[in-house]
C-alpha cells in the first residue's frame, strides 16, 4: 500500500513572480529544482517583466 503524505510534509518554495509559497506537485517531480513559479500565469507574468526590463 502506498504511503500517504500530509501536505505539510511536502517541499515548499516561494514563487518568484507573486511571492506566495507553493508546494511540490507530482507533475513537477522530474524538474522540481527548475520550478520557479507557482502557475502558468505567474510564469508568463515573470517572462513579460524580464522582457520589458
Amino acid at each position: 500500500m502506498p504511503r500517504m503524505r500530509k501536505k505539510a510534509d511536502l517541499p515548499e518554495k516561494i514563487c518568484e513572480a507573486c511571492g506566495r509559497p507553493f508546494v511540490w506537485r507530482k507533475k513537477w517531480r522530474d524538474d522540481w529544482d527548475a520550478v520557479k513559479t507557482c502557475s502558468d500565469r505567474c510564469k508568463s507574468d515573470l517572462r513579460a517583466r524580464r522582457r520589458s526590463a
